[in-house]
């Protein structure tokens, strides 16, 4: 059986989340429905986390077991002919017998796009977080700053999957604006159920006064929900980008020039 890597992006507006579910359309039981007819044979997809309902993915990486011999160029061409328009699977490469897309990833790194305007964009409706109060990005970028490092971040995090441990390790998170479009880019070595969108949350909150960004730390330690920002809506939140060793974070690497809407 090959182990076969996928490359793909994905608008999560119509999907309620990457999980299989019974009774609710998801991004992995479409792709798995659209590799059978490929591949002849039921296929179970492996993805490199869950993202939620109304999240996408700018880039995602996927595995699953075959023993259909489609070379590895055609197979986006064939896969795609039998997916909707907003799911697309960009590359494939053979991946060693031990990938798995989650185990086997180094990091990721989600962006959180917000369109603080007082005028909303009809165009951008499911793809930004609408925010029409002024946002001050100085404090909202020292906000991010104190987040860096390995912390607990179990008071940034919603309750559902249970984890082994709340500990995170986050290599950078930054805050950038380009004119009414603010992007937060968050990388870590894992994220816990809806961390990052609390962790915008509590960015925006620094950004009104309710809390300092200097408080984060010690509220980090405290390990309390309540004590930090909201969580924000999901259309804003994308999978932007994921780290392998090998063939597959070489795949990973390609196609970078595509477009983020």
């Amino acid at each position: 059986m090959r182990n076969i890597a996928l490359k793909l992006r994905y608008d999560g507006s119509a999907y309620h989340g990457w999980q299989v579910q019974k009774t609710e359309v998801t991004v992995a039981g479409t792709l798995e429905r659209a590799l059978a007819k490929t591949c002849g044979h039921e296929v179970k997809v492996t993805g490199c986390g869950r993202t939620d309902a109304g999240v996408h993915a700018l880039s995602y990486c996927a595995n699953f077991r075959t023993g259909a011999r489609i070379p590895l160029a055609k197979l986006p061409l064939a896969v795609n002919s039998r997916l909707p328009m907003d799911i697309a699977v960009t590359n494939a490469c053979e991946a060693p017998e031990s990938f798995n897309a989650i185990g086997s990833c180094a990091k990721k790194e989600y962006i959180y796009k917000i369109l603080n305007s007082r005028l909303r964009d009809p165009f951008l409706e499911k793809r930004v977080c609408f925010f029409p109060s002024p946002l001050d990005t100085g404090l909202m970028a020292r906000a991010a700053a104190a987040f860096e490092g390995t912390h607990d971040f179990a008071a940034v995090r919603s309750v559902g999957t249970e984890t082994k441990t709340t500990v995170r390790t986050v290599h950078w998170c930054r805050v950038e604006r380009q004119g009414e479009l603010i992007t937060v880019s968050i990388c870590a070595d894992g994220f816990l159920y809806n961390m990052a969108r609390a962790m915008v949350g509590t960015m925006v909150y620094a950004s009104y006064g309710k809390l300092e960004p200097e408080d984060i730390p010690r509220l980090l330690e405290l390990r309390d929900r309540r004590l930090t920002g909201p969580t924000m809506p999901a259309q804003g939140l994308y999978l932007n980008r994921v780290w392998y060793d090998g063939a597959v974070g070489k795949m990973m690497e390609s196609d970078g020039d595509m477009t983020q809407f």
